[in-house]
């Protein structure tokens, strides 16, 4: 269906560590990153998300070797982008000078995973043949910054695929399993006459005890599911990217599924949770490290509020 042709990424100027949060809060470097294996994240101060997205799709089109008018689609995964209507993808398109269809859609930390599920549908129904993927998010914008519980975790950024025509992609699997209270956030509300609802100032909420027996769980499943459905032994897969949530959700599956640790990449410590953007920029950091050999096979896992899961295993 698809094959990754190249990737980019962008973080914020701005880099806020854990001693930096230690002045404005409650906590310590010592406290989050056992919690949590987080030491710094990068924060939007003068620019926007669709500063770092349109930087990270023209970082990916030059990797990928093509010019911008092959772009035949954007899809992009994103809580909400600078603005609700038009979406980040549109505003996106604006920007490279292209005219190509764009959306957005919106899976939470599964969203990227999401994406390159419809775009598979895309190419198999060849209505496409070079397609641009994002995942950006501003979480800054939606967390509460005097909550130390939550506000630690969370960082901005953008990455992004350009995807041609292949048969790269093994395997995919998304799942949604309801659970609202688990982790969420409420609409910020309007002015309409008409409401007879209060609509207080919303962050970001989670239940961190549920969210990681649940992560650990789908890691596990999904990753199980996505090997066994392509008849693929975990020894053949080269590269495990799992969404860069909580080290120790990270570290307790690893566990689970009795894997090599070095076989697990990870920017966590210096990115935090980006959310739909965390599986694109783990992936670009590493393809620019040049660990990725062609012909190495890749699982990739995340999960997020909804609670959504998306998984899938594909050869670089």
């Amino acid at each position: 269906m698809f094959q990754i042709l190249g990737t980019g990424s962008s973080l914020p100027k701005l880099k806020v560590t854990n001693d930096d949060l230690a002045k404005k809060m409650d906590t310590s470097d010592e406290w989050i990153v056992s919690k949590t294996g987080i030491k710094s994240r990068n924060i939007l101060s003068d620019e926007t998300i669709t500063d770092l997205a349109v930087e990270a799709s023209i970082k990916a089109i030059k990797d990928a070797k093509v010019d911008v008018s092959e772009i035949d689609l954007i899809v992009s995964a994103t809580l909400v982008g600078d603005t609700i209507t038009p979406s980040m993808s549109c505003l996106i398109a604006e920007k490279l000078g292209v005219s190509c269809p764009a959306f957005d859609i919106n899976a939470a930390c599964s969203g990227f995973v999401y994406a390159l599920d419809v775009v598979a549908g895309y190419f198999a129904r060849k209505k496409v043949k070079k397609v641009l993927v994002l995942g950006a998010e501003r979480l800054s914008h939606h967390i509460d910054w005097s909550d130390r519980a939550t506000c630690v975790l969370f960082g901005d950024g953008a990455g992004a695929v350009v995807l041609g025509e292949g048969d790269n992609l093994r395997s995919i699997r998304l799942t949604t399993q309801p659970g609202k209270a688990n982790l969420y956030e409420d609409f910020r509300g309007g002015d309409s006459p008409f409401s007879t609802r209060e609509f207080p100032v919303q962050h970001i909420k989670m239940n961190g005890q549920e969210v990681y027996k649940f992560a650990v769980n789908a890691i596990v499943n999904d990753i199980k599911f996505v090997l066994d459905d392509a008849k693929i032994t975990q020894e053949k897969v080269s590269h495990f990217l799992l969404h860069q949530a909580n080290i120790r959700i990270i570290d307790a599956a690893i566990h689970s599924l009795k894997i090599p640790k070095e076989k697990f990449h990870n920017t966590i410590d210096h990115t935090g949770n980006l959310s739909a953007a965390s599986i694109p920029v783990l992936l670009d950091e590493i393809n620019k490290a040049g660990k990725l050999k062609r012909g190495d096979l890749i699982a990739i896992c995340a999960f997020g509020a909804g609670l959504t899961t998306g998984a899938m295993l594909m050869e670089w």
